[in-house]
């Protein structure tokens, strides 16, 4: 008898270092930490069940099991990344969803991932407002949100974010002015926040030292252009807003600046010789606005990099500036619709033609057309063959622009009474 109670005393011994020793390898295998698989759960309890279509990601997360354990599998097939990062515990790192037309909110979850470094809902159905909560991602490089249908104004705290490299928030229904904390986001490069509903005047942006690319084009941002622009940028657009006033002298500190579209504006007065004497901006986009003088650069545009100028569109009068011709890059000029008068350069001619020489480009795109000028056709467009470069004269008062020349082809000739009135209108 004591011999079996020894032996079932040595069973239940063998059995407790069984379960102790299994408790340790499981405890040991990759586990998600319990907070990221609770924020999991909100974000999907928080969506319109009937968007979560078969096949999506979503419809695959199955929280009977442990979403990192099973990741990749049937049961968490895509939308999330993990890492070992904390005592064997496994977190959340990344949440890229497909485009699957989701629908629904984030307000239902507390957005608490503090190692959350990507986080991308672009191309679905989200609505709702970009929830205060998002602060809490405080090591997110990432967060895009583009192409929903999210409402309401962008809440300050995102600006709390010191990791956060690239904001994407562009084509939502965001309103209400771009809060001045984004200028709390010193580790920002891109930013863009296009075809939202954004109204206001532009923040200071001066802190942004890494921000290269911004674009804040279709809102309804209101005032002058900022001066506090950081020195970095590569590409700046704020096109089709309500912005007034001059171009800021501050541009030409933009040294890396290469591309710039302000075009769709309410902007006047001169477009300074700066634009053209720039350092290393390459397209130039001002069109459809109210500017009514251009200043000529010092070095009669020799030294710009421009390759692509647009003033179409202005109110720009006298006659054609030669200095266009001189600027060796430069390939594609709109300068329609304004009020210049006088004659064609024979520049502007020779350079579309033969080029400038020297190895500078020729203008591959001429575009003269809606003007005032006058007098012959220059001789050296008269060989122009069509499909050798884009060039239109129309709606202009010149002497001669008969169908046979492609360039003269899409529209007429201004009457004589309205060139007559023109001139007799100009000082």
């Amino acid at each position: 008898m004591r011999r079996e109670v020894g032996s079932l005393g040595f069973c239940l011994s063998c059995l407790l270092a069984v379960i102790t020793v299994s408790e340790v390898v499981i405890t040991g295998d990759s586990r998600t930490h319990s907070g990221d698989i609770q924020v999991l759960k909100d974000f999907k309890n928080g969506l319109n069940p009937g968007s979560i279509t078969p096949g999506s990601c979503l419809s695959s997360w199955d929280f009977s099991v442990d979403p990192c354990d099973y990741l990749f599998s049937d049961r968490f097939t895509c939308g999330f990344r993990c890492d070992r990062l904390v005592a064997g515990v496994s977190r959340v790192t990344e949440i890229t969803l497909d485009q699957a037309g989701y629908t629904g909110t984030l307000s239902s979850s507390t957005w608490n991932l503090p190692f959350l470094q990507f986080l991308d809902l672009s191309d679905n159905s989200f609505s709702g407002s970009i929830p205060d909560s998002f602060s809490n991602l405080t090591r997110l490089r990432r967060l895009t949100l583009s192409r929903n249908s999210f409402s309401g104004e962008i809440p300050n705290s995102l600006g709390s974010l010191p990791n956060l490299e690239e904001l994407y928030l562009d084509n939502n229904h965001l309103q209400g002015p771009i809060p001045a904390s984004i200028n709390g986001l010193i580790s920002l490069k891109k930013l863009e926040l296009q075809e939202n509903a954004l109204s206001g005047a532009f923040p200071d942006l001066g802190s942004l030292k890494n921000l290269y690319f911004l674009d804040a084009s279709d809102n309804q941002i209101s005032g002058q252009v900022t001066t506090a622009l950081p020195a970095s940028l590569v590409e700046l657009s704020i096109r089709n807003n309500n912005l007034e006033g001059k171009l800021p002298h501050r541009l030409g500190s933009l040294k890396y600046l290469q591309v710039m579209d302000m075009s769709d504006n309410k902007l006047s007065g001169v477009i300074s010789w700066i634009v053209f004497d720039h350092p290393s901006l390459q397209q130039l986009t001002l069109s459809h606005n109210n500017f009514s003088l251009l200043q000529v650069p010092s070095n009669m545009g020799e030294g710009s990099k421009l390759i692509a100028l647009d003033l179409s569109y202005n109110q720009l009068g006298g006659l054609l500036p030669a200095f266009i011709a001189s600027m060796p890059n430069l390939s594609a000029v709109s300068l329609e619709h304004n009020k210049f008068t006088g004659m064609i350069p024979s520049q502007y001619a020779l350079k579309t033609v033969v080029g400038g020489g020297g190895g500078t480009a020729s203008f591959e795109r001429l575009l003269l057309g809606g003007n005032y000028l006058f007098g012959p056709i220059p001789g050296p467009l008269m060989f122009l063959k069509p499909g050798y470069a884009n060039v239109s004269l129309v709606d202009n008062c010149l002497y001669r622009c008969p169908n046979s020349f492609f360039f003269c082809q899409g529209g007429t000739q201004k009457s004589l009474v309205d060139c007559k009135n023109f001139r007799h209108s100009i000082p």
